[in-house]
């Protein structure tokens, strides 16, 4: 499947998102493309958590997942955040089909410490003749990170994770993290491209900081294999592609970047 473009919505993101953001991603459809959306849900889930009054906590930043935990993490993301984005797409003009990663071992994942963190795993396969399928249709897959593993059951998986396994495993020319800034600001002017040498000065130099440091680094740690360029955008922000995509800070390979310039050089001497 060609021009496969990966977005990673976050929970606190979704809620906030506007009828701008789904129509840009319909408008990346129109364009040829096959959008891909992997969403998370952690508002949603603690609002699950506290009604069925089952207690949680985080190690390392990661959920401990017991079987209760994971059993109201399914009903949160399949639930209320999944029919919700499929709906906002619709309402777009676009069609869109939740999908949860568990159902036809679509995502095939390993526990990260049974002992430590519960049913909490990282994607090792991921099968995409479902989503191929679906794409083939016409369809955006909407995916609940939610995998299957081989002696565990069901695991809970990092939706930041999930969207780089399925980016990688269907090729995907850009993954995209949908967040609520609008990307690398340097003077207050947005950086469209920066190069993976070039985010490693900008956070020497306090460019890049605060929350925005986790973010460039998990771009960058994404480029690998067919995945030229990894973006950040805000999702309901005001900048946008002449043809309504969804525009941010996109970090690029070095030699992504050098083929650019020469390009650009090339035209100016015609």
């Amino acid at each position: 499947m060609d021009d496969v473009i990966v977005l990673k919505c976050g929970g606190s993101t979704l809620e906030n998102l506007e009828a701008d953001f789904f129509e840009s991603i319909a408008a990346m459809q129109r364009q040829g493309m096959n959008p891909v959306i992997v969403h998370g849900g952690g508002p949603a889930i603690n609002r699950r958590l506290e009604k069925d009054r089952v207690p949680t906590e985080f190690v390392d930043g990661l959920r401990r997942t017991t079987p209760q935990v994971l059993e109201a993490v399914e009903k949160a993301l399949t639930g209320d955040v999944q029919r919700e984005l499929v709906r906002a797409l619709e309402n777009s003009g676009a069609c869109a089909k939740g999908v949860t990663g568990s159902e036809n071992g679509l995502l095939q994942a390993s526990p990260v410490d049974i002992e430590k963190l519960g049913l909490v795993g990282d994607v090792d396969t991921v099968h995409t003749e479902q989503l191929e399928e679906l794409m083939h249709r016409g369809c955006i897959p909407v995916i609940a990170p939610i995998a299957s593993s081989k002696n565990y059951g069901r695991l809970n998986v990092n939706a930041d994770a999930a969207a780089a396994a399925a980016a990688t495993a269907l090729g995907a020319v850009e993954l995209i993290f949908v967040t609520d800034v609008d990307g690398v600001l340097r003077g207050g002017k947005l950086e469209e491209t920066l190069t993976e040498s070039s985010v490693k000065t900008y956070m020497e130099e306090g460019i890049i900081y605060g929350g925005m440091i986790p973010k460039v680094k998990a771009a960058a740690a994404c480029l690998e294999g067919s995945i030229q360029k990894v973006t950040i955008a805000n999702g309901n922000g005001k900048n946008k592609n002449e043809d309504g995509t969804l525009k941010g800070t996109t970090v690029v390979k070095e030699h992504a970047s050098t083929a650019h310039t020469i390009e650009m050089m090339n035209n100016q001497e015609v």
